[in-house]
C-alpha cells in the first residue's frame, strides 16, 4: 500500500485537533472549578478521565473493531462529546452533575485516542517514518491549545480565561469539527469484524501472561507506581501556579510540551548512548527533580523553578512513557503487541492516575482545610511528597531492572 500526497496532511489535521481538544479543558478545568467555588472537589476530573481510560479498551474490543468503521465511530464519538461538553458549564451549581457531565464526556473522548491511532495506521504504508510525522502534530495542538487560551482568549476577555468556561466552550466546539471532520477521513473497515470475542485479549490479560518475567513485572509495577506522583502534576500544576502568581496559566503550561516535541527528536541519539533501563531511569529522575522544584520555588515564589519544573515534562513523558512503549513492543510479538500497549495503558494513565488523582486530592484537601487556596508553605509540603514519593520508585526500579532487551521475531 503506498500512501498518496494528500493523506498525511489530512491525519496530521485529525492529531492536531484530537490533542487540541484534550489540551484545551484538561489544564485549565482545576482553575475554572477553583473559581466557581469546587476548590475542594478538582481532583474529580483527573479521577474520571482514567475511569474513561480503563474502560476504553473494552469499548473498543468489543464494538468499535468489530462493527463500524472506524472513521464513523471516531466521528460519532467526538460530536457526542462536543455535545455533553457544552452542557458542563451549564451545571456549575451542581457539583455531582458537573462530575458525571465531565464522566460521560470523557467516556466518548477516551476511545478516540486509540480509534485516531489505528485510523493513522491503517492508511499510512511505513509507519515507522510516517507516524512520527503525523504525531507530533498531536503535541502541537496541544501547545496550541494553550496559547490560544491564555493569549487569544484572554486578550479577548480583559482577564484570566482560565478561570472561565471558555476552554470548556472551546474544547465543544473542536470536537464537534473533529467530530464532522472525521467522516471525511479513509474509510477504515473494522480490524476484528468476525474475530470471536475474548475479554481475556481485550482487557490484556493474554499478553501479560505472555510476557511474563521477572523484569516485566518489575517494569509494569514501576510504572503503575510512577503514575501516582504524575496526577499531582496534571491536577494541581494549573491551580499552584495561579497561587505563584502566573496568569497565562495554559500557556506557561505548554512549555512542558514543547520540551517534549525536543526531547521526541533527540530521543534516537539517547537511545544509543544509555539504551533502554538508564532511559526509564533518566526519566524518573527528572519527575524527581520537576517537583523537588516546585517545591523548593514555592515559598517565594520563585518563577525559573517553576517554569523549570514544567520544562522537565519533557523528558519525565518521552524518557519513561515513550521509552515504556517501545520497551513493550521489543518484548511483545506480533499477535500480542496491540494488546500490550493497550495494558500498558490500562495500568498506567488507568488503575495509576486513578489512584494517584484519589491521593493527590485527599493530600490536597488535608493541607487545605476550610480555606480557599494553600499557603505558600503549605504547597511546599505538598510537593514533596510526590518527590519523595518519585525517589522511591526510582530507587525499586534501579536496583530491581535488570533485562536485556531484545526484539522478539514471531
Amino acid at each position: 500500500m503506498t500512501t498518496s500526497s494528500s493523506l498525511v496532511p489530512r491525519l496530521s489535521i485529525m492529531m492536531f485537533l484530537q490533542f487540541f481538544i484534550w489540551g484545551a479543558w484538561y489544564t485549565t478545568v482545576a482553575v475554572y472549578m477553583t473559581e466557581i467555588g469546587m476548590n475542594s472537589l478538582t481532583h474529580w476530573p483527573y479521577t474520571v478521565n482514567p475511569i474513561a481510560a480503563i474502560i476504553a479498551p473494552f469499548f473498543l474490543g468489543l464494538i468499535a473493531d468489530r462493527y463500524f468503521a472506524t472513521e464513523k465511530v471516531l466521528g460519532t464519538l467526538h460530536i457526542l462529546g462536543g455535545i455533553i461538553m457544552f452542557l458542563v458549564p451549564q451545571a456549575s451549581g451542581s457539583p455531582t452533575l458537573f462530575i458525571l457531565l465531565l464522566l460521560a464526556y470523557n467516556l466518548c473522548y477516551m476511545p478516540t485516542l486509540g480509534l485516531s491511532n489505528s485510523l493513522a495506521f491503517h492508511n499510512i504504508s511505513d509507519q515507522e517514518k510516517q507516524f512520527p510525522v503525523i504525531r507530533v502534530f498531536g503535541t502541537i495542538g496541544w501547545i496550541v491549545a494553550g496559547l490560544f487560551i491564555s493569549f487569544v482568549l484572554g486578550k479577548l476577555i480583559g482577564g484570566v480565561a482560565e478561570k472561565t468556561a471558555l476552554p470548556l466552550y472551546t474544547t465543544a466546539t473542536a470536537s464537534i469539527l473533529l467530530g464532522l471532520y472525521s467522516f471525511s477521513l479513509p474509510h477504515t473497515p473494522p480490524k476484528g469484524a468476525g474475530d470471536a470475542v475474548s475479554l481475556r485479549s481485550i482487557s490484556g490479560i493474554d499478553a501479560f501472561k505472555a510476557l511474563g518475567s521477572k523484569p516485566f513485572y518489575i517494569f509494569l509495577l514501576c510504572s503503575f507506581l510512577i503514575c501516582i506522583p504524575l496526577a499531582a502534576y496534571y491536577n494541581y500544576t494549573q491551580i499552584y501556579l495561579g497561587a505563584s502568581g502566573f496568569t497565562n496559566i495554559a500557556g506557561t503550561q505548554t512549555i512542558g510540551q514543547m520540551s517534549e516535541v525536543i526531547f521526541m527528536l533527540l530521543m534516537p541519539l539517547f537511545f544509543v548512548r544509555l539504551g533502554v533501563k538508564w532511559m526509564l531511569l533518566v526519566g524518573m529522575l527528572a519527575w524527581v527533580l520537576r517537583y523537588s522544584l516546585f517545591a523548593a520555588g514555592a515559598p517565594d515564589g520563585i518563577a525559573w523553578m517553576i517554569i523549570g519544573g514544567i520544562a522537565l515534562h519533557g523528558i519525565c513523558y518521552d524518557f519513561f512513557f515513550v521509552t515504556g512503549q517501545i520497551y513493550m513492543d521489543k518484548k511483545s510479538t506480533e499477535k500480542i503487541r496491540g494488546q500490550a500497549q493497550g495494558f500498558l495503558v490500562l495500568v498506567t494513565y488507568g488503575i495509576g492516575m486513578l489512584i494517584g488523582a484519589q491521593i493527590a486530592g485527599a493530600l490536597y484537601n488535608s493541607l487545605l482545610g476550610s480555606a480557599t487556596t494553600l499557603t505558600a508553605i503549605q504547597w511546599q509540603q505538598f510537593w514533596w511528597i510526590p518527590a519523595g514519593f518519585a525517589v522511591v520508585v526510582m530507587l525499586i526500579f534501579g536496583v530491581l531492572f535488570k533485562d536485556n532487551v531484545t526484539e522478539q521475531k514471531e
